[in-house]
């Protein structure tokens, strides 16, 4: 267990992302991996209010409700719950109004008083800053939100945004979620995690796997039956092969999986605490949850297949 710098939330190494509920996972196939990731000690579930709106039928809020019915029957505080705003097409943006709102949603969706940590989804430069963290902090004098952390935010305007926040007295960004593996290494590596460092925080990366890529599924002439599939296909070059050679060779020597092998890595940069992957089986989660220590030499070999 680790904790998130600038909070007292204590958490597994690995963040269940939530993504796939109500989606590729059915509710029951959702409550299994659910099950299954909090046996092995799991305790941080990721999500937010747009999933899984893109699946046809689906209007958003589906992986939130299928977590507040399993949560239910849970003793919530023993888990850290983090969802977000911005991206739902009936709650767009961050404008005060719709992220109280939304927050309200959320909250009753996933059948709990409070969320750990609220994520702006993505910047919105058409609300002012000040505007945006003076909602929050409504939401947590209110009792609603712990922490607030940002997602898809360049390196510049999170910067913006942490110096506002100190400058005004307002809430502060805790955390960056955005993009991060070992196929997408920029603009983290480029900018972002300077921006982390000089403020003493921590990114959590979601495409952890980078859409299942570096899972071990898929290998030369092999054809993957996934609807993830044709997202991987930029990766399909002699550098991915590289990277999942490279992978292969320490998972053996691990006796672990390519999956954590691949999270291993991410959890190998000091401005990483906790990254994000999801299951859709029982199978993939036993895949991801194992915590695997690496050599400098194996992150070597991992930084130079991958660079």
């Amino acid at each position: 267990m680790l904790t998130i710098p600038e909070t007292d939330l204590v958490v597994h190494p690995l963040c269940l992302g939530g993504n796939v509920f109500g989606w590729t996972a059915d509710e029951k196939e959702s409550h299994d991996v659910l099950n299954a990731y909090a046996s092995r000690g799991g305790n941080f579930i990721d999500t937010a209010d747009v999933y899984s709106e893109w699946k046809d039928g689906n209007k958003g809020g589906e992986s939130e409700t299928i977590i507040g019915t399993w949560l239910k029957s849970r003793d919530r505080n023993t888990f850290v719950i983090a969802t977000k705003v911005a991206k739902l097409s009936t709650r767009p943006g961050l404008r005060p109004e719709n992220i109280i709102a939304a927050c309200n949603d959320s909250l009753r969706r996933l059948q709990t008083d409070y969320i750990d940590i609220y994520y702006s989804h993505h910047d919105d430069a058409e609300v002012p800053m000040a505007e945006t963290l003076g909602a929050y902090a409504q939401l947590i004098s209110e009792g609603k939100v712990r922490y607030i952390a940002a997602s898809q935010h360049t390196a510049p305007r999170l910067q913006e945004a942490l110096t506002l926040a100190q400058r005004e007295g307002l809430p502060s960004y805790i955390a960056l979620q955005d993009h991060y593996n070992l196929m997408e290494r920029n603009p983290f590596e480029s900018g972002q995690q300077a921006v982390l460092a000089t403020n003493g925080l921590s990114a959590l990366p979601f495409f952890s796997l980078a859409r299942g890529f570096l899972s071990g599924k898929y290998r030369p002439g092999v054809t993957v039956d996934s609807v993830r599939a044709d997202g991987v296909k930029e990766y399909q070059t002699d550098k991915g092969w590289a990277v999942v050679a490279a992978l292969d060779e320490i998972a053996k020597a691990h006796n672990s999986s390519v999956s954590a092998i691949a999270l291993a890595w991410l959890r190998s940069n000091p401005q990483v605490s906790t990254p994000i992957a999801s299951a859709r089986t029982v199978e993939q989660l036993n895949e991801i949850i194992e915590v695997v220590e690496l050599s400098s030499d194996e992150v070597a070999k991992l930084n130079s297949a991958s660079a």
